[in-house]
């Protein structure tokens, strides 16, 4: 496996199982930056904050977790990416609403890009609205 592979890896694990930012940041550069278009996360830059917002994911459902479905390495250009698939039981405080006991899953996909073997960048694509829905908050 190669080095980024495995950096990636431990990345996805720590950030998807809710370690936050005192665990992730190991892997990262420092002012790792981050993007996605989906609403939930529009203002987020850093990656520092979404590894910190996951924590909150992960305590509202503590079921939670993810399954890769594929992981494409190109060392040449120093990308990962992640294809999964998330799901998890809205059974603990915070998020819009009271706990509704709904379960839902949503596909998502990690685009990860080094700079040597730190992570500099993260881009992160996914529907929050389907997963939303089924999970009683919209």
């Amino acid at each position: 496996m190669s080095q980024i592979k495995k950096i990636a890896n431990s990345f996805f694990e720590a950030c998807e199982t809710g370690k936050g930012w005192a665990t992730c940041k190991k892997f990262c550069s420092d002012k790792a930056s981050f993007s996605s278009h989906a609403e939930p996360l529009l203002e987020t830059k850093t990656i520092e904050e979404y590894a910190d917002w996951m924590v909150g994911i992960c305590q509202i459902m503590p079921d939670s977790k993810y399954d890769i479905r594929s992981v494409t390495v190109d060392e040449e250009s120093g990308h990962v990416s992640f294809f999964a698939i998330f799901s998890g039981t809205h059974t603990g405080e915070g998020g819009p609403a009271d706990p509704t006991g709904k379960w839902g899953e949503v596909d998502y996909v990690y685009a990860l890009e080094f700079d040597e073997e730190k992570i500099s960048h993260l881009t992160k694509i996914w529907n929050p609205h389907y997963m939303n829905k089924q999970i009683g908050w919209e």
